[in-house]
This record gives structure tokens, C-alpha cells and sequence, in this order.
């Protein structure tokens, strides 16, 4: 961990703890905009996020932060406070944070909903199109010297199952429906089904998506119900050719009983993009199955989305220390980037 922080500061001034490292590696070009607000910058990298005890040595000494998924945990919120005034989330997920103990203490969290959609649903049908079309395969044996054709089969032969049909699962739903893929969905809480339907999806319980899907993408939040969600009897469920896909949370999966499965046949496959752990440990048995495709947290890349997350970021912690939100410049999110709006 990195801990600087630019420029004196007169204690009446405001200060920022910047944590989040998409938002680290651009920090140089908002730095002016900082300043120009009478705001001091902590920055503290870490090759993921920030544990609690990295947090703890900051506590106290900041006003804002801009954060990744660092353990806000209720001791590190309770000696934060009163200082600290806003969690401003680069990003959507907000699980690592302790948000009831933060509305207890007044200190506000905020986020970017649906941020990500595009680029997570698209990292979906890319997994889902790799497994069925055998891609990574027919490519490693070819390079091999190899000259052997393999199985593939076309979507419109398989079944998919969201779980979690939120923004990202409507969002994986469309996409696979224009490939004609049988549709399943399901949550915990009432869906408007009149877009699921659209799309061709109907709406099951858990245990009966689970034994008719070919593919399974968890798409769901992170929470107390959702904690290893799919657990080895669930796993136990599935299809022995299916594929499951986890771009969601690495918690929502029970990892020794997911290896367990991959290694006794119980599942034909894996594609993980989240981990319990992260980064994904060196000794970690998931890095020796060829029939499991690995990523680094990394669903969510998208040069244009990550812009438009900086700047709703930076509004949102502007706003949370009761200061006007900064407006991105007019049509240029970022001079280098050629970006659409949402009606594109």
C-alpha cells in the first residue's frame, strides 16, 4: 500500500482518501478539479482493495473517499466518523461496505447503479459463445499442432438460466434471446414480467433452473441470502455437461465445492470472473482445470463506461461533502475515447 498525500493542507481543509484503482490510474487529469474545490488527496493503492486494517490507518483523517470494494466494516466506519461524510463507491457493488452502520453514524454511501450492464452482459454471451463454439479449445490444439475438430453446438440448441434478474440478468436475457436460447430466469424478489417475456424467459424456482439449464450465469446481488447461493448440493442439481458462469460476486459460490464438482465430473465446466478471494490465489486449484476459464474481476472493462463512472463518482462525493456536482466536459467524456450515449 501507498499512502501520499498532495499538497499542504490547512486543517480546515477538506480531505479525500482515493482508493479505488480504475480511478487511481486517471487520477493525474482530475487532480485540477480537486484543487480547484479546496480538496487535499490521500491516495492509497492496493493491488485490489483496501483490507480493513489499511483503512484503520487512515481513520479519521479524511472527509470523502472514493473507493473501490475496501472493507468499510463497522469498526472501520465508527472510527472514521465523524469525520468522514460520504462513501462514494466507483461502481456499483457496495457488499464490502457496512451500509447500515453507516446510516446509523450519518455517514452516506453512494453508487452507480447499472454502470456496468453493457460490458458484464456482453462478458456473458462471450463465455456462453466460448464454451459452446469451443473456441479457446480448437485454438490451444490447433497452435499445439494438432488438426482435431471438436463438438460444437449452436445456442439455439441450449438453455440458459439467470440467476438474479436485475439490470445486468435482463441485460444477458436480451442478448441471448437474439440467438434463440431457451430462457429461464429467477430472483428472490417480484420481476416485471412483461420484459422478461419479451424476450422469450419465463420465470422458475432455483432448483428447477438449475437441472434444465445448459448454461448458468449468476447475476445477482451480494448478500446475506445470496452467501453460497450455489452450494454442493445445489451444484449436485445441475447438468453434467453444464456450464456454470460467474460474473456477479465471488461469494455467491462455495469455491471447494465448485472444485469438488469440476474435479469429479458433477459439472462440465466453469467460467469465473469473481473469486472469494482476490486476486486469485497462486496455489488455487480453479487455475488447473482446462475446462474452466478464468478473469481477473475484469467483466466490467469498457474504456467509455469506466468514464462515465469517474465523473458520476466525483459527483457523487462532491455532493456528499455538500459541494455543487462538477459536470463532465460537453461532449468529451475523455479526448482519447469515442463514447455513445444510452440511446445509441
Amino acid at each position: 500500500m501507498i499512502a501520499v498525500l498532495k499538497g499542504s493542507s490547512p486543517a480546515s481543509e477538506l480531505r479525500v482518501l482515493i482508493s479505488a484503482p480504475y480511478f487511481l490510474a486517471e487520477i493525474e487529469r482530475f487532480r485540477p478539479l480537486f484543487a480547484s474545490a479546496g480538496i487535499a488527496l490521500i491516495e492509497s493503492a492496493s493491488e485490489e482493495r483496501l483490507s480493513e486494517t489499511e483503512l484503520m490507518q487512515h481513520a479519521g483523517a479524511f472527509d470523502g473517499t472514493i473507493c473501490g470494494d475496501d472493507h468499510y466494516s463497522a469498526e472501520v466506519l465508527a472510527a472514521a466518523a465523524p469525520r468522514l461524510k460520504v462513501i462514494s463507491k466507483w461502481g456499483t457493488g457496495i457488499d464490502s461496505i457496512d451500509v447500515e452502520t453507516a446510516r446509523k453514524l450519518g455517514i452516506q454511501v453512494r453508487n452507480t447503479p447499472g454502470a456496468f450492464t453493457g460490458p458484464v452482459a456482453d462478458s456473458v454471451l462471450g463465455y456462453i459463445l466460448a464454451f459452446a463454439r469451443g473456441q479457446p479449445w480448437t485454438d490451444r490444439s490447433i497452435k499445439s499442432g494438432e488438426w482435431r475438430k471438436q463438438i460444437g453446438f449452436a445456442l439455439s440448441e441450449r438453455t440458459l438460466g439467470v440467476v438474479g434478474v436485475g439490470r445486468i440478468g435482463r441485460a444477458v436475457l436480451k442478448r441471448a434471446a437474439a440467438f434463440d436460447m431457451r430462457l429461464l430466469g429467477n430472483d428472490l424478489i417480484e420481476i416485471d414480467l412483461e420484459e422478461l417475456l419479451d424476450a422469450g424467459a419465463r420465470m422458475v424456482q432455483l432448483e428447477e433452473l438449475l437441472a434444465l439449464s445448459d448454461f448458468v450465469s449468476l447475476n445477482c446481488d451480494m448478500n446475506p441470502s445470496s452467501r453460497h447461493l450455489i452450494n454442493r448440493q445445489r451444484l449436485r442439481l445441475m447438468r453434467k455437461h453444464a456450464i456454470l458462469i460467474n460474473t456477479a460476486r465471488g461469494g455467491i459460490i462455495d469455491e471447494p465445492a465448485l472444485v469438488d464438482a469440476l474435479e469429479s465430473g458433477v459439472l462440465g465446466g466453469a467460467a469465473l470472473d469473481v473469486f472469494e478471494a482476490e486476486p486469485l490465489p497462486a496455489d488455487s486449484p480453479l487455475r488447473n482445470f482446462d475446462n474452466v476459464l478464468l478473469a481477473p474481476h475484469n467483466s466490467n472493462a469498457s474504456p467509455g463506461a469506466y468514464e462515465r463512472v469517474h465523473w458520476s463518482t466525483i459527483g457523487n462525493l462532491f455532493e456528499g461533502l455538500g459541494l455543487k456536482r462538477p459536470e463532465a466536459p460537453a461532449g468529451q467524456l475523455n479526448p482519447n475515447l469515442e463514447t455513445h450515449s444510452a440511446n445509441d
